[in-house]
């Protein structure tokens, strides 16, 4: 351990002399067992460059030449892909006299209270199996919690159950149609 110095004296100068280099060690032969070859590849600076530029004029990530015993590789690191932004459509200037066609009918709007939503975001099914019979039909009296569709989502088939009993008024979903969540599926009155 080195002494503290002391007040008034300074510390020897460290020598500026360059530390020796180590060399590793020759590595002794193993009876048996052949030692790999290293060989100096020689390469043209300007062949890579060439291959740069086609790398970069074609949009290709990496080209690689093979000759012989030697190869060059160049690659680089892929672009980033966006994806195309839609922006929403604007607006319909409000008209100062709707037409009545483009209103719904009252009678033609679902209540609240009997509607059926979708719980998920999928396809809607009606029936168990394509050419089988529909779970439910229009005018058809259900119980509570039995099953009047299927919705297909992440190639799982969930069962959509009747909330409460009563007769089905309406079916506002076709079979194979995609549903969003919240979407009205049926009517139960």
């Amino acid at each position: 351990m080195e002494a503290a110095p002391q007040p008034g004296k300074r510390r020897p100068a460290l020598d500026a002399t360059p530390l020796p280099m180590l060399r590793p060690r020759p590595i002794l032969a193993t009876p048996g067992i052949e030692e790999p070859k290293l060989s100096r590849i020689k390469f043209d600076p300007e062949a890579i460059r060439a291959l740069a530029t086609i790398l970069s004029d074609t949009g290709l990530t990496e080209i690689e030449i093979v000759e012989a015993d030697s190869r060059i590789r160049v690659a680089r690191a892929p672009s980033p892909v966006l994806a195309p932004v839609s922006l929403p459509a604007p607006a319909p200037a409000p008209a100062a006299a709707a037409p009545a066609a483009l209103a719904p009918a009252p009678s033609e709007a679902p209540d609240a209270a009997g509607t059926v939503t979708s719980p998920m975001v999928g396809i809607a099914y009606l029936s168990a199996e394509p050419g089988a019979t529909p779970f439910i039909a229009q005018g058809q009296a259900v119980t509570a919690g039995q099953t009047v569709m299927l919705i297909e989502a992440m190639k799982t088939f969930n069962q959509i159950k009747a909330p409460r009993s009563g007769t089905v008024t309406r079916i506002l979903v076709s079979s194979g149609e995609p549903v969003e969540y919240a979407q009205p599926l049926l009517v139960i009155e």
